[in-house]
C-alpha cells in the first residue's frame, strides 16, 4: 500500500501526537507512524492492585499553553492539580530538609549552614556561565560546594538522573538560563522577579498522564497508524520514501520524534554522519519502583543530596500530589549507580523499600518495578553539535532540543506551522 501526503510524522509519542495534531488543525496532509500498539511513547499509565500508576512523567506544568491544549481536547474537567504550596524535600545528614523557592526561605531554612548561605550571597559577585564548564563546576563556582550538594545538584541532576560533573553547560544548561533571563547572576535575575520561584501549578489527569496522548490521538485517528515500525527511509524526488511494514508513504517532508537510537537506525543510509553522532548519546539506566505506604508525609516529594550514597535518587509522593492513596514512586540508579538496573526485581524493591523506610522512618511495599533510560543531557551531547541533515528530514525529540512536556509541546506547535508555511495554502495553527 503506497501513498503520498505532505508530512510523514515517525514516533507517536507525546512530540508526534502533538505534532499531529496541530497539522490537522491547519489543514496539512500527514500521516505519523507508530510502531507500538498504543501511542503515547513514554507516558504510560496503568493499575497495580487498583492503584494508578504512572510508567513516565508522574506530573507536568499547567502552563498557558497547557491549558489551551487541554481546552481544545476538551479534557479540562479531567485535569487534577497538585495542592499549592506543597513543599520539595531534599534528604540530607539524616532527615528530610525542606528546599526554599525565596530568599526570605533559603535564609530561614536548615538545608545548609549559615556559612554555606553567606558563600551564596556572594553569587552577584562571581562571573557569568562559561559554556565549557561542566553544571556541577558552575554551581559550586557560584554558590559554594554546600549549595551546589544539597539544593542545586539533586533538582537539576535529577531531571535527567544524571550527574551534574558529568554535564556541560553548554550543551544542557544554557537553554535553561536563557529561558529564566540569567545573564551573569542567579541571586540577582531570582530578585528581579520578586525574589521568589513561582512556577505553574503541577498537574495530571484523573485517569493519568496518559489521558493526554489518548486524547491528542483521539483528535487525529485518522491519521495515526499503530503497529506500522518504519523499516527505512529513501530519498524519493524532491521528498522522502518512508517504508513501515503495512504501506510506503512518500511524503515532502519526514519528522523523527523517536528515542536516539530509533533515529540513529533510520538515518543510517540516508544521513550516516549523523547517524553515527546521534548514537554516541548517552542515555541513563533508571529503575522506577512503585512504593505502597501509609504515611503522614505532604509535599511533591524529595531527591537527595549529592553527598549522600543511596541508590534512590529521588521519590515522588503520588498520595499527597493527586490524592493517588499510598503511592509513591521511587527512581534508583541514573549515573550515579547505573548499575542498579542489573539488579533482580526482587533486590531493586527491597533496596527501594529500606531506603524509603531510612528516608521517612515509613515502612512500604513494592507494587511494581520497571526499568527506563533517560537521555542524559551530558557530555555525550557534544556529537550533535554542527549535525546537519539532509532537506526534508528533520529530527523532534526530548534528546534533540529542550525536554520535559511544554518543551515537547511548544516544539511540535512551532514545527506545525513551519510546515504549513512550506506547504502554503493552509489554516494557521490555532494558539
Amino acid at each position: 500500500m503506497s501513498e503520498r501526503t505532505v508530512v510523514a510524522v515517525v514516533g507517536a509519542g507525546i512530540t508526534g501526537l502533538s505534532l499531529g495534531y496541530h497539522l490537522a488543525r491547519a489543514g496539512v496532509p500527514h500521516v505519523v507512524l507508530e510502531a507500538e500498539g498504543r501511542p503515547g511513547g513514554v507516558i504510560r499509565s496503568d493499575r497495580v492492585e487498583g492503584h494508578l500508576v504512572e510508567w513516565g512523567p508522574q506530573r507536568t506544568r499547567l502552563t498557558i499553553a497547557m491549558q489551551q491544549l487541554v481546552a481544545e481536547l476538551g479534557l479540562g474537567p479531567r485535569v487534577l492539580t497538585a495542592p499549592s504550596g506543597l513543599p520539595l524535600y531534599v534528604y540530607r545528614a539524616g532527615r528530610l530538609r525542606e528546599v526554599p523557592f525565596s530568599v526570605g526561605q533559603f535564609l530561614r531554612s536548615d538545608i545548609v549552614s549559615f556559612w554555606a548561605k553567606l558563600r551564596a550571597a556572594a553569587e552577584p559577585l562571581t562571573a557569568p556561565a562559561r559554556d565549557d564548564e561542566s553544571v556541577a563546576d558552575y554551581f559550586i563556582r557560584k554558590l559554594g560546594r554546600h549549595v551546589y550538594e544539597n539544593i542545586a545538584g539533586p533538582l537539576y541532576g535529577g531531571l535527567y538522573a544524571s550527574d551534574p560533573a558529568e554535564m556541560v553547560v553548554g550543551l544542557s544548561l544554557r537553554h535553561l538560563l536563557r529561558e529564566v533571563g540569567v545573564e551573569r547572576s542567579l541571586l540577582a535575575t531570582l530578585l528581579r522577579r520578586g525574589g521568589a520561584v513561582d512556577p505553574p501549578p503541577a498537574c495530571s489527569f484523573i485517569d493519568g498522564m496518559e489521558e493526554l496522548p489518548r486524547a491528542l490521538y483521539e483528535s487525529d485517528r485518522a491519521n495515526v497508524v499503530l503497529e506500522a515500525p518504519v523499516l527505512g527511509l529513501e530519498a524519493s524526488g524532491r521528498g522522502w520514501r518512508v517504508e513501515s511494514e503495512s504501506r510506503t508513504v512518500e511524503a515532502d517532508r519526514v519528522i523523527l520524534t523517536t528515542p536516539a537510537r530509533a533515529a540513529a537506525r533510520l538515518l543510517a543510509e540516508a544521513a550516516p554522519t549523523a547517524a553515527a553522532a546521534i548514537r554516541r548519546l548517552h542515555y541513563n539506566p533508571l529503575a522506577v519502583v512503585h512504593l505502597r505506604a501509609h504515611t503522614e508525609l505532604v509535599g511533591l516529594g524529595y531527591q537527595v543530596s549529592l553527598a549522600e550514597r543511596l541508590a534512590t535518587r529521588g521519590v515522588t509522593f503520588n498520595d499527597s500530589l493527586f490524592d493517588r492513596e499510598g503511592v509513591y514512586t521511587a527512581y534508583l540508579g541514573g549515573s550515579r549507580a547505573p548499575e542498579v538496573v542489573g539488579w533482580s526485581d526482587t533486590e531493586i524493591g527491597t533496596v527501594a523499600v529500606r531506603e524509603f523506610q531510612q528516608v521517612t522512618a515509613y515502612e512500604a511495599r513494592p507494587l511494581w518495578v520497571e526499568r527506563e533510560a533517560m537521555p542524559a543531557w551530558d557530555a555525550s551531547w557534544a556529537a550533535l553539535i554542527g549535525i546537519s541533515l539532509p532537506p526534508g528530514l528533520r529530527i523532534a525529540a526530548n534528546w534533540e532540543s529542550r525536554p520535559g512536556l511544554p518543551g515537547r509541546l511548544a516544539q511540535a506547535k512551532r514545527l506545525a506551522e513551519e510546515c504549513a508555511r512550506e506547504a502554503g495554502g493552509h489554516r494557521p495553527v490555532s494558539a
